[in-house]
């Protein structure tokens, strides 16, 4: 990947309003329908931030149209405009909300602040994970009064028997 490659990318970066979250949140979509209709569907966002959230969604949608997204913990409800139509899988497809108004207190966390990057000195490496892998055994340490008495006899100081 050449350097030009990374440009709209950093650009994008700097671009955005609010720090992207990766999380997996219950919400009920409402979907207006012709006269009293209205259809919803339970689903999960895929990722949020203060201003909205990509979500999975079954529900037939438009760029532009209004839909309620509440949240299914705490049953507040908000109004949202589709500003993303990503691909289409298998029964569902990847759709971007935005809220009307930025909530960042609607999904109930604490979002990174404006200035965070994961070049910053406070930031965590990240933690090697391999999908399916187990947890590394730790081997067992030998509690005092249980050491093997070759090691504790090649131990400097007095001789113990």
């Amino acid at each position: 990947m050449s350097t030009p490659d990374l440009l709209p990318n950093i650009k994008m970066a700097q671009l955005r309003r609010s720090q992207r979250v990766c999380l997996r949140l219950p919400i009920v979509v409402l979907r207006e329908g012709p006269g009293p209709n209205v259809a919803s569907e339970e689903t999960h966002t895929l990722i949020l931030n203060a201003h909205g959230a990509l979500i999975q969604l079954a529900l037939t949608v438009e760029l532009g149209q209004l839909l309620g997204i509440k949240n299914a913990q705490t049953m507040e409800e908000l109004v949202c405009r589709v500003v993303h139509l990503g691909p289409d899988h298998p029964g569902k497809r990847e759709v971007g909300v935005e809220f009307e108004l930025a909530s960042p207190r609607f999904w109930r966390i604490a979002f990174p602040p404006s200035d965070w990057t994961p070049r910053s000195p406070d930031a965590k490496a990240p933690t090697k994970h391999i999908p399916g892998g187990k947890a590394p055994i730790k081997q067992p340490v030998a509690l005092p009064g249980e050491t093997d008495k070759k090691l504790v006899n090649k131990l400097p100081g007095p001789v113990r028997g």
